[in-house]
């Protein structure tokens, strides 16, 4: 997404500044070109030599090197850039950008800008709050400046609340959604279900199976990359949507994710179920922990909502519906048989006979099998890259 973009980093007075080490060394690993206009203030706070050896150009603080003439063009940078990100924002450049005052290169070079811009603020409780930044924040917004929300949390003056700027990884999900607009799928609902369900034995004990949604997870951030509107019914997973276009519904069993599915399906113009669910559920979930008291127990299990079955049979017409298939024998035909029997228009097929295949890996190796098309392979990969494979193939049935 960022292979090749121009991103302007401003950075200004604040302790927060040495996150945007971070953000330039992520851009950078993402194949972005980066330059870096500072204030004197932010020069406090982070050195030039850092920012300039992580983004492999010279950092940019006044309006020209008083040692032979040479003039650094606001008016050429902000042509060059694709975005402008200004990380940290102080409240007094928010100030200064709404009332139009051009006393440094950041400054000028804002007022120049032809790109889009984004701002991350970072600031005290109390600056943050009062009226006036409040006023000036819905200003730029109205202007059009995105702006990155600033997380609540400890403060550089001991305070609780909200202000610190928001984190890298966050960030950088703002600038790859900026980016992603207009993309493949702008405009398109994505529904995909995602990890494990868990069914109630007692209130300690559950099934479940070793599905960590990694998987379903890099599918969501690669659909919305694309521009998609996506909503990520999820199984209980340790990982966290890292898209600002990503719904998360939370759920925990067999039962919600098929009442969250039904719910959404109605506006979806793509289904991915990639959630492993269970097949089978407790019959009677005890209220009770249940006692070791006998060395034999019965327990009696019902099925669930087939969820893949009730999607082909009652999505929409020209919504595509794909649908994954983890088999550990027979794997073509059984992949191929439930193409069939759950009117899928795709399946995504997973052998556990594969290394590094299949559950609790970051790779993946899958076989796309389709209703009317030779089948493709995808081999071992990371699963991010078999995302991209999965996604461009759903995208050739639209």
């Amino acid at each position: 997404m960022l292979k090749g973009k121009h991103i302007l980093l401003g950075i200004t007075g604040s302790i927060a500044a040495y996150k945007s080490a971070l953000l330039v060394r992520h851009f950078v690993k993402q194949g972005a070109q980066v330059k870096v206009v500072m204030t004197e203030m932010a020069k406090q706070f982070i050195t030039p030599l850092t920012m300039a050896t992580l983004s492999k150009n010279p950092i940019l603080v006044d309006f020209y090197n008083p040692e032979n003439g040479d003039w650094n063009s606001h008016v050429s940078l902000g042509m060059w850039a694709d975005l402008y990100l200004i990380a940290p924002c102080s409240a007094n450049t928010i100030g200064k950008m709404v009332s139009g005052v051009a006393d440094n290169l950041l400054l000028t070079t804002y007022l120049s800008a032809k790109c889009r811009v984004a701002i991350a603020p970072a600031m005290d409780l109390d600056m943050y709050r009062h009226p006036s930044t409040q006023r000036n924040l819905e200003i730029l917004k109205g202007w059009g400046v995105e702006v990155v929300e600033p997380a609540s949390g400890e403060l550089a003056s001991g305070l609780e609340g909200k202000g610190r700027m928001a984190e890298p990884e966050e960030i950088a999900a703002q600038v790859e959604a900026i980016f992603s607009r207009g993309g493949t799928l702008q405009g398109k609902k994505v529904l995909i279900t995602a990890g494990p369900t868990r069914e109630p034995i007692d209130p300690v004990r559950y099934i479940t199976n070793h599905s960590s949604g990694k998987m379903a997870y890099a599918l969501a951030r690669e659909a919305a990359l694309r521009g998609a509107e996506v909503t990520l019914v999820s199984g209980p997973v340790n990982l966290k949507a890292s898209h600002p276009g990503i719904k998360v519904v939370d759920v925990v069993t067999a039962a919600q994710m098929f009442e969250a599915t039904k719910a959404n399906t109605p506006e979806a113009d793509i289904i991915i179920l990639c959630a492993a669910v269970a097949d089978f559920t407790v019959a009677q979930a005890a209220d009770k922990k249940i006692k070791r008291e006998k060395s034999n127990y019965n327990l009696e299990l019902t099925p669930t909502n087939d969820i893949a079955a009730w999607v082909g049979e009652n999505r929409c017409g020209n919504t595509i519906a794909v649908g994954f298939a983890l088999e550990t024998n027979d794997e073509v035909q059984n992949a191929r048989g439930k193409l069939a029997r759950k009117n899928l228009d795709m399946i995504v097929l997973n052998s556990m006979r594969d290394a590094g295949a299949g559950f609790g890996h970051d790779t993946n190796k899958v076989t796309l099998f389709f209703k009317d098309r030779e089948p493709v392979e995808c081999p071992l990969k990371s699963k991010e890259a078999v995302a991209a494979d999965i996604v461009d193939n759903i995208e050739s049935l639209l």
